[in-house]
């Protein structure tokens, strides 16, 4: 396990030995990568629940995700300037500010009925959690000795995914539940607003909180000014990268579209036939498999090069959904919750292969494959479109083909290679 204790090693910034005991900053940020967890997964139980609110279709519906992971896209470089400016803490700050303003506005979208305003609300919120994560990973990294980054980022990361397993809990018991109560549309969409509100107060404490703590003042490293013909080129230039972030966009969008469609799913006569507040509690088997799968994937990458674990991860997927596709009830319902335990190294193995080899381009193709985020907004809402069209079980073909590319980046396209060589 690693040792979050500095003692005696150099700063990250300086290079100068000092005594300097991370932990306590350390413990205090898990606390972000646990609420941004729950936050974002809390979109599983509201897309069914707006859903039926409004009486939406079902690629309307997956405006829920457009909007959020649309966020990612739009906001992640205005985010990325605004931490060099005001630095990580203030940056986490102004995150947890923004990210409260967001789970606010569901108040008055619930009291005027409307979906649009759902949405801007929903906009608002993820935009900061972007500036959170923009904030945050980075400064988690620098909290210490450089060769124990990628343990401190596990751990906070490992509470991430517990906030993802343990908000389907919650928002079944405080909004679906209190939906299959209500006797009309508009208190059904009431049903959102304390549970938000309370959200809201959670992330304003936190921000005065952190506001107050005293957090090493560590800045975002500049790059020495380089020789123009020492920075020539670009991470475009290589093929591995580019397909890498191709890799992210449909890995995030087909993690996302699983989850967005599970309480349908499990909600089909042919599948199940719970109610939503009943199928709402197996989605943390979904995202809790994916937090397991991560400490699993860690020692099996030990002894296996990443490249084939990947592949086999996304081969062992396409034959879940596939089973998922043409079978039902419980065999259905366990295959679609098993991809959940093959996603959890997706994310990590993709992004470290994509940027292998790149040099002084890493922080330009870390930037791309950032942006390639924004899969988890185009993916679900054309999954949305499919649903509509042939129905939802149906619909799973879509992320079949997203895992089928990720099998052939493990296998092939993960090579280090420049275009045109």
């Amino acid at each position: 396990m690693a040792s979050f204790s500095n003692t005696g090693v150099s700063s990250p910034i300086t290079g100068e030995a000092h005594d300097v005991d991370y932990r306590f900053a350390l413990t205090s940020l898990t606390s972000l990568f646990f609420m941004w967890g729950f936050i974002t997964c809390l979109n599983d139980i509201l897309i069914p629940h707006l859903k039926g609110v409004f009486d939406l279709s079902y690629s309307q519906a997956m405006l829920v995700q457009f909007c959020f992971f649309g966020a990612y896209f739009i906001v992640s470089l205005p985010s990325g300037a605004i931490v060099k400016k005001l630095g990580y803490q203030k940056g986490i700050v102004l995150g947890l500010v923004i990210a409260a303003v967001g789970c606010l506005c569901f108040y008055p979208a619930a009291t005027m009925h409307s979906y649009p305003v759902f949405l801007m609300a929903l906009f608002i919120l993820a935009s900061g959690i972007t500036l959170l994560q923009v904030s945050a990973n980075p400064y988690v990294s620098m909290l210490g000795d450089a060769k124990t980054a990628s343990s401190r980022l596990t751990m906070t990361q490992a509470f991430n995914a517990l906030g993802t397993t343990v908000a389907p809990f919650f928002g079944a018991l405080l909004i679906l539940n209190e939906a299959s109560d209500a006797l009309s549309a508009r208190a059904s969409a009431e049903a959102v607003q304390m549970p938000y509100v309370f959200l809201a107060a959670m992330l304003l404490a936190l921000a005065a909180i952190f506001s107050w703590l005293k957090l090493p003042n560590l800045s975002p490293v500049e790059e020495e000014e380089k020789p123009q013909d020492e920075v020539s080129g670009s991470a475009w230039q290589y093929r591995h990268l580019v397909l890498g972030a191709v890799g992210i966009f449909v890995y995030v969008g087909a993690e996302v579209s699983i989850g967005s469609f599970l309480v349908s799913f499990f909600a089909d006569p042919n599948i199940a036939g719970l109610e939503e507040s009943q199928a709402a509690k197996y989605i943390a088997y979904y995202w809790g498999g994916a937090m397991v799968g991560r400490f699993i994937g860690a020692a099996v990458m030990q002894k296996i090069a990443a490249g084939k674990v990947l592949c086999f991860n996304a081969t062992l997927a396409v034959i879940l959904i596939l089973v998922a596709v043409f079978s039902s009830g419980t065999l259905a319902m366990v295959a679609i919750l098993l991809v959940g335990l093959c996603n959890s190294i997706m994310f990590p193995t993709i992004f470290s292969l994509a940027i292998q080899g790149l040099g002084k381009h890493t922080s330009q193709a870390s930037g791309i494959l950032c942006l390639a985020i924004v899969g988890g907004a185009i993916i679900p809402l054309v999954q949305g479109l499919l649903a509509d069209t042939v129905g939802v079980q149906p619909a799973f073909i879509l992320p079949i083909f997203c895992y089928f590319f990720i099998v052939y980046y493990g296998l092939s396209g993960s090579k280090v290679k420049a275009i045109g060589k």
